[in-house]
């Protein structure tokens, strides 16, 4: 089995959503009663099989064995750091955690909407940014009107802020 070391300091907090501790929270729930049985009775039939040195069913359970138990151990250390924070109750003209910010592209005209969340909810096909990807840092303490600009590795953007609101 892999063994996973996690470096944890005190004020190492993750900001969360609450849909994103509800995911996670999900995604534990099932790793320890579906997946973890699973990969117990797959090691079981395996062993029953015999010669455990060239055992492939064997082998593959135990190196799924290992992937389940470092990914539940990744998600209790997440939750032992998570900040979780009710974006609909956040009351700021500026933009923070939990934003959904709609900003104009000033060269191409194009007018875009991302929702800052923590960086495991991350995902653009649901207009979702990780608050640490460079155009979220960039946003971050922006009002309306505010013109940004963002460095990136295709080049310089300049974004307008349209509008902030908290979900």
């Amino acid at each position: 089995m892999h063994m996973l070391i996690f470096s944890i300091m005190a004020d190492d907090k993750v900001p969360m959503t609450l849909e994103g501790k509800r995911l996670i929270d999900e995604e534990l729930k099932h790793l320890i009663q579906v997946e973890r049985p699973k990969v117990i009775a797959a090691i079981e039939y395996g062993r029953s099989l015999g010669d455990l040195s060239e055992n492939a069913d064997y082998s593959a359970a135990k190196e799924r064995q290992g992937f389940v138990e470092g990914r539940i151990q990744e998600i209790n250390a997440k939750l032992a750091r998570a900040e979780v924070i009710d974006t609909a109750n956040t009351k700021s003209d500026k933009i923070v955690f939990g934003a959904t910010v709609t900003f104009e592209d000033q060269d191409s005209g194009v007018t875009t909407t991302y929702t800052i969340v923590g960086v495991d909810e991350a995902d653009l096909k649901k207009q979702k940014i990780g608050i640490s990807s460079p155009l979220a840092r960039a946003f971050i303490g922006k009002k309306e009107g505010d013109e940004v600009q963002v460095v990136a590795p295709k080049g310089t953007f300049t974004y307008v802020i349209n509008s902030i609101v908290y979900k």
